[in-house]
């Protein structure tokens, strides 16, 4: 299994867990990963939900996907769950940003 932990160190990352054969999974990958290219302060990190990352879901309470977790240095701040249109994300992914450099 490749050391997600190590990934997610050295400011805010997006996080993407998703499953091979979930159509929502597929739909939101592209969308996420557009919006986070055209921003300076997220990265995106993609983590496949099968059997070899089952005990990373577990200690991050993941029960479904698609699920996005956004970290600051690995530390979990904000979790949406299931497809969420372009506009949704976007705006999500701006307020939970602002309020975690605003603390």
């Amino acid at each position: 299994m490749k050391d997600y932990k190590e990934q997610l160190k050295g400011g805010i990352c997006c996080v993407e867990i998703s499953g091979e054969s979930c159509a929502n999974c597929l739909t939101l990958m592209p969308i996420l990963k557009e919006l986070c290219e055209n921003r300076q302060d997220v990265r995106l990190v993609h983590v496949e939900a099968d059997y070899s990352t089952l005990p990373l879901m577990e200690e991050w309470e993941v029960e479904k996907v698609p699920t996005i977790l956004l970290t600051d240095d690995g530390e979990i701040f904000a979790r949406c769950t299931g497809f969420q249109p372009e506009e949704i994300l976007e705006i999500w992914l701006d307020s939970k940003i602002e309020e975690r450099k605003a603390k």
